[in-house]
């Protein structure tokens, strides 16, 4: 069950408990270098990218946005950190949301120039808070005081967003989105889950600085899919020391894995064995491929749990539960089955087709 929150867009892209999870990633251009941003975003989008980030901490960035935004096939979001006009500049060339850092950009004229910009324009404001940008002096008072570290930075987060996002309902912003980022897994997750109880705000996931892919991956879906698990989140992104698209991959990765992608399909293949006859390992990545290709196509998926297994002994039985399934056999034969009842056993060389045919068409 996903957490109950306010519901509105993006541009065209649907935010809040009502919509699906989307996917985030930021270009790593110079945004003022317009052909190549929007070059990136192309490819972003072609991976599967809902929203895109764009730096905007410039009057060159800024002036870039009205094209980029214009030309764009997903809603553009303008991040700003140190210039609060850039926000006003962003908003008014179309941007359809910002991200503010509340522990940069907090006082209260510059606030409200932004809400009556946002207000004027239907612009969203992400109010994302990092623990990188929080204030020493009161995290070593919380900690002296007897507070772990992990919850005294948990507490400063949420009170920081919470702070904000008081200023800009009473300005009579309405489309908010919050973040409560770290680069600790633990104050992550407790952030997270406090924010959660303090607020009907969508939330956009992170771990923040998660690292190269062989890790930060791994690090990223333990923090996001455990709170996707939970019901908490609205939009997402896997923060990874990589070109961005490594990025979308990751991420679609983590929402299949929690059930969370729209047109999801569970793929389950077991480890290798003696009993194994077949070539497991590529019949297992030719179907993964296969539901890649289709999801690409906007093919709707009415099998949402396939099973790939070595033999029977792990078909039909331990993978009974699933809705279509091929198995190896003995003798190079390889079986078809459904809800654990075998359809059919096949060469190898056919069995692939058959299974394809029929994971596309049910009726078969």
């Amino acid at each position: 069950m996903r957490r109950p929150t306010r519901n509105f867009f993006l541009g065209m892209t649907g935010i809040g408990s009502d919509h699906p999870v989307t996917i985030q990633s930021m270009c790593n251009t110079r945004t003022a270098d317009i052909g190549a941003t929007l070059s990136q975003i192309d490819r972003l989008y072609n991976a599967g990218c809902n929203i895109i980030r764009v730096s905007a901490d410039s009057p060159e960035d800024t002036a870039a946005l009205k094209t980029i935004c214009a030309k764009s096939p997903i809603p553009v979001i303008a991040d700003i950190q140190f210039d609060g006009l850039s926000a006003v500049r962003a908003i008014e060339s179309g941007c359809a949301g910002i991200r503010v850092n509340p522990g940069i950009i907090h006082d209260r004229k510059l606030l409200t120039l932004i809400a009556h910009a946002a207000i004027a324009n239907g612009t969203v404001i992400r109010v994302g808070a990092n623990a990188g940008s929080l204030k020493l002096h009161q995290l070593e008072k919380l900690t002296a005081s007897g507070m772990s570290k992990e919850d005294a930075l948990s507490q400063m987060l949420c009170e920081a967003v919470c702070q904000q996002c008081s200023l800009l309902d009473e300005l009579g912003v309405s489309k908010i989105k919050v973040a409560v980022k770290s680069s600790d897994i633990a104050v992550t997750l407790r952030s997270y889950r406090k924010i959660a109880t303090l607020c009907d705000l969508p939330l956009h996931l992170g771990l923040t600085e998660a690292g190269t892919p062989a890790k930060g991956i791994l690090r990223s879906a333990i923090a996001v899919g455990s709170l996707l698990a939970d019901g908490i989140g609205d939009t997402i992104r896997v923060s990874l020391t990589a070109e961005p698209e490594a990025e979308i991959t990751a991420a679609l990765q983590i929402l299949d894995a929690c059930g969370a992608r729209e047109n999801a399909v569970e793929i389950i293949s077991c480890p290798t064995c003696g009993r194994t006859e077949i070539d497991l390992i590529g019949l297992a990545e030719k179907v993964e491929k296969l539901i890649d290709t289709l999801r690409k196509e906007k093919k709707t998926l009415q099998w949402k749990k396939l099973a790939v297994m070595g033999c029977p002994v792990n078909g039909p039985g331990e993978a009974r539960n699933a809705d279509l399934g091929i198995a190896g056999s003995r003798n190079g034969q390889l079986i078809i089955f459904q809800k654990g009842k075998v359809l059919g056993a096949y060469p190898e060389s056919e069995a692939f087709a058959v299974f394809a045919a029929l994971l596309q068409n049910p009726e078969l």
